[in-house]
């Protein structure tokens, strides 16, 4: 019986495959079913003589349609075809074609099918032999992402109807105007209702027979899919389950049961994965059913993103997203393995991305996946993914070359495939010589790539003083995309614990051996193993995976109350999976587990880490060693069960290890190309291109290569020679050092993310970090909350005049006379020094604790009349010096202040978090100083901020042909005045006439007023340029004394309280600035900071709101504008974690002023609470309404109201502290965005 393993690619499907008499096959075609050809000569209207890279026998193309590249004309069906001289004969005339046309044969079948077809010459008309097929397909995904799935319904709990249009409430891009926002995948929505508490207790009964003519309008509408989410069903699934079985009984071809696919706490991701597996299951359902009947009775397994084999019964769409990736992974497990390699790390570099993952004798998993913008939860191999790929888009930006993110894709392709299409990484390989022409399985034309390199080339000259040559531009290009794929490699190590330079590099896919020299030589990994299916290794994957099944239990209880259960629970779910392994046909006998892990977590956290189950060992002692590894410090929590993770496969055939010689006398001497098959008994040495059918390898300098036994080629470092290939010129060096800072202080927060304890921090992502010159000045931050950033130098600034920070010193405050913004928001400061003991910079992080003493829970009381009552204040102390940590100090400041901390102890874990992200900041940027130099790394921070200096002055040029001034009015009626002009190359921003210190914490200090300005200049300059203060260098910035910028003098009883001048003012400021410019409408212009709690827990969120439209774009809805960017606490957490439950989330209809084009709808929200609790509430545009621009009407106001137990609704003002009672609710209203323009009619 023939044996397949087909991996279906986005532009290509790779093909291995065993005959019955054991022969080995391999194929690679175009996933669109297409083969591509070269007219040689017209013989007629009806015939053709085409050249073709397959080779079939007669009447193969018989059935099939060709397609004429560059011509409008439709394909036309082929009749017949003569193999011997290559003839195509077509059933219709054709227009007179020129010599050397471009052509495509297509199939009307799968392409997993031609492939098979191809491989056993047999044509349409002949059936397919018996055979057996193990396929992964991005079918799936790729639907996902250009979004082409099925119509489909969404039933969700009463209240939620706009939860996958919300989201989380974060924009996607921080400094865009006109958000665009990413719609939903639904058709149609549809409330339910049914509720349950956090608890999964009924609250309200299922309304069944409100639900059936909810789908029996469905199917009149033409829609028979559907996909169900309701709150609290992994509690308890029963009214998912019954609704399912309501909707089937109605006519329902298809329902995704979110309780089925993912019984995990969260709606939104939950709601998500039950959406895209309703929104794929139609699309991928025909899919597997064309290929399954015309391979008849034969066995079809699927791969899964988890890298196992599923039976096609059991197949479901959201399982397998990442299966071509993960069948790569598989294939370099197996390669590694026999060469003898236990730890690896898989490149996969194709067309449009780069994969890599971690192998340590076992698959690394994770469990929640994030495909385009929806988040899924299913088990995967955990795959970091790049975009930069041969496809990778190369180009110059008028400061720095830049590679990708955008691509050529397949088509019009690389400019070389002579489509029209722009310079890429394909072409700059095939430009320096790395490539062969004769070798591609396609026509290519290099003088078409050579004329977009000198497009590129006067650009630079036009724009630059440099003089560069081909080779520096195009090696340029290389190192970029070099790092930025080396820095996905250190997030999937280096973020771990572990170091790259302890593994070897597996590189496969049609461009991994390219660039897996130059990606070594980066990392410091001394081996690279080249697989002989490099360029099919994704279904070499196939060939070794195994039938898998994954069964989980969420748990969510302390280790010391449950662990007494935990093998018992572990055996129960082995025998699940195994259950389920037989249903599908495999012998009990077969059967093995391969994981057993437990989830853990410290209480309180959301990050956490699987630690493998071993009765011989103790989880606690397992995770701490872990823990401590990943973060550096060990938190005085106790320890959480989040669930159990078993996996059980089919067993794994022992294997030989591959043979590769130990000397060779003899060096190959090829010069520049060479087939693999010349290494045998020679060895060689780079730089040489190694050529086989499905890829190039490129040997670089100071690297030997040895062929082994079973065709691996082998890389080893020469000891001798390590020979910089780093090109210096401003244009490249400034991109990847811009690319270096930004990783640096992205993995900064990734790391305070995971540790934190804060639902500030974990869930509502408020917190920045950042990287400052040794004058600290911001050059960097992770895209985060603007609030902060712009602040962060002012404060580094002003902590340095207090104290001194020597290396190994770590300075802790929020005093807002020291940039602080208010006091929730601590920040920790440290410096980098090089090994000589020159300063190189510093780095920062500020993250918002949840809870910091005050008058009220939450420590934002909007009755505040002195800073005092507002929290503690931490002046600027230290909390290391030199290398030791002292918490005593800080300890004490947060207890013993006259409003202390309700919670020290989660203060001091998220302290810790911070201490260790800031630690990790300053050895990773000592690491780059040491590595490039101290001269080299400071200036390209000056280059960084000239960039940012360059990008303002060219946007003020275009956006301000007149001096203006305007004022606008908070609800309370002081005024924020603002007046801009130019005068000697300057610009001026000018805030007299504002008003003065206020009575109230509407008070914002200079390094608000700071930040606000920085984040409208970067708005402004629209380049994709990380936020720095290099956007002020040619900015005169005036804050008189008043509101803006408040004296706070020793006596901290007479301080001017400031939270609201943080939260709410820096939102007003940039209105007024945004007005002043002329650019936007105002947005919702407030963050509505709810707070609530009690003596046992305080909880604070914002709320979004509409966006205001701009001349060109209708406002976005319901998300985060300008100052903020934070993400809504999921409601299943929310309800789980605190004494209050959301009946209502929901888009605020017509709420977005009218114009030209429209402003953005706000939000509606409810929440009542089950325990007595104090609120809160700091907003704004409750009073004044934000403005429409240029004729357009202004948006709604913002408004809420106490409702009581009896249902009465109380208004209240948009600045106050209520006191609510047990079932007691708010509601709030949040405006929407300004129209711009006057609407027509």
């Amino acid at each position: 019986m023939w044996k397949f393993w087909i991996d279906t690619g986005g532009t290509f499907t790779d093909c291995l495959a065993e005959s019955p008499e054991g022969g080995e096959l391999r194929s690679k075609t175009l996933s669109n079913s297409a083969i591509r050809g070269r007219v040689l000569e017209q013989l007629g209207p009806r015939a053709l003589r085409i050249d073709l890279p397959v080779d079939v026998g007669d009447d193969f193309f018989a059935g099939y349609n060709l397609d004429l590249h560059g011509r409008a004309a439709a394909p036309i069906l082929i009749e017949s075809w003569r193999a011997e001289e290559s003839i195509v004969f077509l059933r219709e005339d054709m227009p007179e074609l020129l010599d050397q046309a471009l052509c495509s044969l297509k199939s009307p079948e799968e392409a997993p099918l031609l492939a098979i077809r191809l491989l056993t010459k047999r044509r349409l008309n002949e059936s397919l032999p018996p055979l057996e097929m193990r396929l992964a397909t991005t079918r799936g995904t790729n639907a996902l992402l250009e979004e082409k799935g099925a119509r489909i319904a969404f039933f969700v709990t009463s209240g939620f109807r706009d939860l996958l249009r919300i989201g989380d409430q974060r924009r996607p891009d921080l400094f865009e105007l006109g958000i665009r926002k990413r719609q939903p995948l639904h058709d149609s929505v549809f409330e339910v209702e049914e509720r349950l508490n956090a608890d999964g207790e009924i609250l309200v009964e299922l309304d069944e027979t409100a639900l059936k003519e909810q789908a029996l309008s469905c199917i009149e509408n033409g829609i028979t899919t559907g996909a169900i989410a309701f709150l609290h069903s992994y509690r308890n699934p029963d009214h998912e389950r019954r609704a399912g079985e309501i909707l089937r009984e109605a006519g329902f071809d298809r329902v995704s049961v979110s309780s089925e696919l993912a019984p995990m706490i969260k709606l939104l991701p939950r709601a998500e994965t039950a959406v895209v597996d309703a929104y794929l299951a139609p699309i991928m359902g025909a899919y597997l059913d064309a290929v399954e009947s015309a391979v008849g009775e034969s066995r079809l397994s699927v791969m899964t993103s988890s890298g196992g084999l599923v039976s096609r019964p059991r197949y479901r769409p959201k399982d397998s997203l990442l299966s071509g990736p993960a069948g790569g992974v598989v294939g370099a497990s197996r390669v590694g393995t026999v060469a003898g390699a236990r730890r690896l790390i898989a490149f996969d570099m194709g067309g449009t991305s780069t994969d890599v993952s971690r192998y340590d004798g076992r698959f690394d998993y994770q469990f929640q996946q994030t495909i385009g913008n929806a988040k899924v939860y299913a088990p995967s191999l955990r795959i970091e993914t790049v975009a930069a790929g041969g496809g990778s888009i190369c180009w110059y930006d008028g400061a720095a070359l830049r590679v990708g993110p955008e691509s050529g894709g397949a088509s019009p392709g690389p400019a070389c495939y002579g489509a029209g299409g722009p310079l890429t990484l394909t072409d700059v390989n095939l430009l320096l010589g790395r490539l062969d022409p004769s070798e591609f399985s396609i026509p290519v034309f290099p003088e078409a790539a050579a004329d977009r390199l000198e497009e590129v080339i006067s650009e630079i000259h036009s724009r630059s003083e440099e003089d560069l040559t081909e080779q520096e531009i195009l090696k340029g290009f290389l190192e970029i995309a070099n790092e930025r794929m080396a820095d996905a490699i250190r997030s999937i190590s280096l973020r771990d614990g572990y170091s790259p330079s302890e593994y070897a590099l597996v590189a496969f896919g049609g461009a991994g051996g390219l660039h897996a020299c130059a990606i070594a030589d980066i990392l410091g990994m001394d081996t690279i193993l080249l697989p002989s299916d490099a360029g099919l290794l994704s279904a070499l994957g196939l060939k070794y995976s195994r039938m898998e099944e994954f069964s989980e239990r969420q748990i969510l209880e302390t280790l010391s109350i449950c662990e007494i259960g935990i093998p018992k629970w572990i055996e129960e779910l082995e025998s699940e999976a195994k259950r389920s392994l037989v249903i599908q046909g495999v012998s009990p006998s077969d059967l093995e587990r391969e994981t057993a892990r437990v989830e853990l977590r410290f209480q309180g956290q959301e990050a956490s880490l699987l630690v493998d189950w071993d009765s011989s060992r103790s989880l606690e002692a397992a995770f701490h060693e872990d823990f401590k590894k990943q973060y550096g410090f060990l938190p005085k929590q106790p320890i959480e069960v989040v669930s159990l993770k078993v996996s059980v496969a089919t067993r794994m055939p022992a294997v030989d290890e591959e043979l590769f010689p130990e000397s060779l006398d003899t060096q190959l001497k090829s010069k520049g190309f060479a087939s693999r098959d010349s290494l045998h008994g020679s060895w060689a040495k780079g730089p040489l291109s190694l050529q086989d059918e499905y890829s190039t390898t490129y040997i670089g300098d100071g690297w030997k290569a040895v062929l082994g036994d079973r065709g691996t080629v082998k890389l080893a470092r020469l000891k001798e020679e390590r020979i910089s290939q780093s090109v210096d010129f401003e244009a490249a060096q400034l991109e990847l050092f811009t690319n270096r800072y930004l990783s640096l202080v992205d993995e900064m927060g990734r790391l305070l993310e995971r540790s934190a304890f804060s639902t500030n921090v974990k869930e509502r992502m408020d917190f920045s970090c950042a990287l400052l010159d040794a004058e600290g000045f911001l050059i960097a931050n992770a895209p985060h909350i603007p609030v902060h950033l712009g602040a962060l130098g002012v404060c580094v600034r002003s902590v340095c005049e207090a104290l001194d920070i020597g290396p190994g010193d770590i300075v802790v405050t929020n005093h807002p006379r020291f940039g602080g913004s208010h006091l929730p928001d601590i920040t920790l400061v440290a410096s980098a020094f090089s090994k000589d003991g020159k300063r190189i910079g510093f780095i920062a992080n500020r993250a918002h604790h949840a809870e910091l003493g005050g008058i009220s829970p939450g420590s934002m009381p909007p009755r505040a009349r002195s800073l005092i009552e507002e929290g503690v204040v931490i002046e600027p102390m230290y909390l290391a010096r030199g290398g030791t940590i002292d918490w005593e100090p800080v300890k004490s400041a947060l207890k013993n202040f006259p409003f202390p901390t309700r919670n020290l102890q989660e203060n001091l874990s998220d302290l810790a978090a911070q201490l260790a992200s800031v630690r990790f900041g300053v050895s990773e940027l000592e690491k780059l100083i040491s590595s490039e130099g101290f001269d080299r790394s400071v200036g390209y921070m000056r280059g960084l901020k000239e960039r940012a200096r360059l990008a303002v002055a060219q946007s003020i040029n275009q956006n301000l042909n007149t001096d203006r001034k305007v004022v606008e009015r908070l609800d309370n009626g002081a005024e924020i005045a603002v007046s801009i002009k130019t005068s000697r190359k300057k610009l001026i921003i000018d805030f007299a006439g504002s008003a003065n210190e206020q009575n109230s914490s509407y008070n914002a200090t200079a390094a608000i007023v700071t930040s606000a300005v920085v984040y409208v200049l970067r708005l402004l300059a629209g380049d994709s340029i990380p936020l720095n203060e290099g956007l002020l260098d040619d900015v005169e910035l005036r804050i008189p004394e008043g509101m803006l910028n408040p004296r706070f003098p020793s006596d901290l009883t007479k301080c001017p309280p400031v939270v609201a001048g943080n939260v709410e003012v820096s939102q007003r400021i940039v209105d007024t600035l945004l007005k002043a410019f002329g650019v936007s409408a105002c947005s919702q212009g407030t963050m509505n900071n709810l707070i609530f709690g009690n003596d046992q827990a305080s909880y604070y969120e914002t709320i979004a709101g509409g966006e205001g439209a701009t001349s060109d774009k209708s406002g976005a809805s319901g998300l985060h504008t300008h100052m903020t960017n934070t993400s809504i606490t999921d409601p299943e957490i929310l309800e789980w974690r605190y004494p209050a439950r959301v009946e209502l989330f929901s888009l605020r209809a017509d709420s977005g002023g009218k114009g030209a084009h429209n402003g953005g709808d706000g939000l509606r929200r409810r929440i009542r609470f089950t325990e007595n609790v104090e609120v809160s509430l700091l907003t704004q545009h409750r009073v004044q309404a934000p403005f429409g621009m240029e004729g357009g009407e202004n948006g709604a106001l913002g408004e809420q109201w106490k409702v009581t137990l009896d249902g009465n609704r109380f208004s209240m003002s948009g600045s106050e502290t209520r006191t609510f009672e047990a079932g007691e609710a708010i509601e709030i209203q949040t405006p929407g965005g300004g129209g711009f323009g006057r609407r027509e009619g």
